[in-house]
């Protein structure tokens, strides 16, 4: 039995042998199949698989910290996100050696990439990109995307490795490498719509990075004294009970271009900085985030949605999941649900060329035989 309408993106849920079993039974051609894994070393394993199973198909898998599909997020277990040929085109390429800064060789790929599925009348066209969430690169590989491709709905996420921050795994096509990114375009003649939410607002009170090493990701002092000790002061908190908890309630904030966009942090290094999840420079502007509901907003932007709603592929910061309390937890299970939101917990997420935290980035695919959520 079909598990979807013909054409329409759906998702699948389970261990590595029953998702890639019943990617099997759906006996049609798919375009393209996102597979995110709990556990890293599933990734290997579940790219081959699905490689054998659907003959000819791309296949994106990687780590995750976390994966859901239309319900509330799971730390174990396997999540697919499937996109059958007959409603979707798809090409996808290595962004390689991220360390090594290739970008003429990135931005020549992608521009080959994007002549193999050109723009089309009547067609919507996006990008996917994720990037290993511990190389440390995502802001140089968005915004290379996004400058190769100035105008393109391009989002993703940042592979993970649940909260070990130890080594995450990418795979395309059956080929794993470490330290890189995947790039894949679709085209469709579905409506898609941009979804993006976070729950802070900032507390309005600046401070100043006074210190800062920008490619290790490690602010060393804020307003002149040691990092870890200011955000301490600034939060309410002693420097020994700053933890991913803590940090989940107050990110910090930076502001770009009149928007506020989060910048999390991961850890306090034994020298008192801290270390992030993001870029920062010394002399920049920061400001604490306070957490509003994580999951009301969502639910408020979702109903917004413009048209009946297939399926929303999201990607999902770990540290909003860690906000969460009971009573939110089944909220989202729920608003998962209601809205068949399917993807997995990163460890940051990109849109528009930027490299962002703690946000809910997302692709509504609309208008086809999903559940009209719009309120209309």
């Amino acid at each position: 039995m079909s598990l979807a309408t013909e054409g329409s993106p759906f998702a699948i849920s389970g261990d590595v042998e029953s998702c890639v079993a019943r990617l099997a039974e759906e006996g049609r051609e798919l375009a393209l199949v996102l597979a995110f894994a709990a556990n890293r070393d599933d990734v290997p394993l579940l790219s081959d698989r699905i490689g054998v199973a659907v003959p000819g198909t791309t296949v994106i898998a990687c780590s995750s910290a976390g994966g859901f599909a239309y319900g509330g997020p799971r730390d174990d277990g396997v999540v697919l996100v499937v996109f059958p040929a007959s409603g979707f085109r798809a090409g996808a390429i290595w962004l390689s050696e991220l360390a090594r800064h290739a970008t003429l060789d990135w931005m020549g790929a992608l521009r080959e990439l994007s002549a193999a599925i050109p723009e089309e009348q009547g067609r919507s066209r996006f990008g996917l990109l994720l990037v290993d969430g511990l190389s440390g690169r995502e802001e140089l590989v968005a915004a290379v995307v996004d400058s190769t491709l100035p105008g393109l709905l391009v989002l993703g996420g940042s592979t993970a490795d649940g909260l070990r921050f130890t080594e995450t795994a990418l795979a395309l096509n059956g080929e794993t490498r470490r330290g890189s990114a995947v790039f894949c375009l679709l085209s469709t003649p579905a409506e898609v719509e941009e979804v993006v939410f976070d729950h802070f607002t900032p507390d309005g009170v600046p401070m100043v990075v006074t210190d800062a090493l920008p490619e290790e990701r490690l602010l060393l002092t804020i307003n002149g004294e040691p990092a870890a000790e200011e955000y301490a002061v600034r939060t309410g908190y002693r420097v020994e009970e700053l933890g991913p908890a803590v940090f989940a309630r107050h990110p910090l904030m930076v502001r770009i271009g009149g928007r506020n966009f989060v910048r999390a942090i991961r850890s306090v290094t034994p020298e008192g900085g801290l270390r992030l999840m993001s870029l920062l420079e010394t002399g920049t502007v920061l400001m604490l985030g306070n957490a509003v509901s994580p999951m009301e907003g969502l639910e408020d932007r979702l109903s917004r949605l413009s048209m009946p709603v297939d399926m929303v592929l999201g990607f999902d910061c770990i540290l909003r999941r860690i906000a969460l309390d009971s009573s939110e937890l089944f909220d989202v299970d729920r608003i998962f649900r209601t809205f068949r939101v399917a993807g997995f917990n990163t460890y940051g997420e990109q849109h528009g060329g930027i490299h962002v935290n703690q946000t809910f980035v997302g692709l509504a695919f609309l208008g086809g035989g999903g559940p009209d959520v719009s309120g209309k």
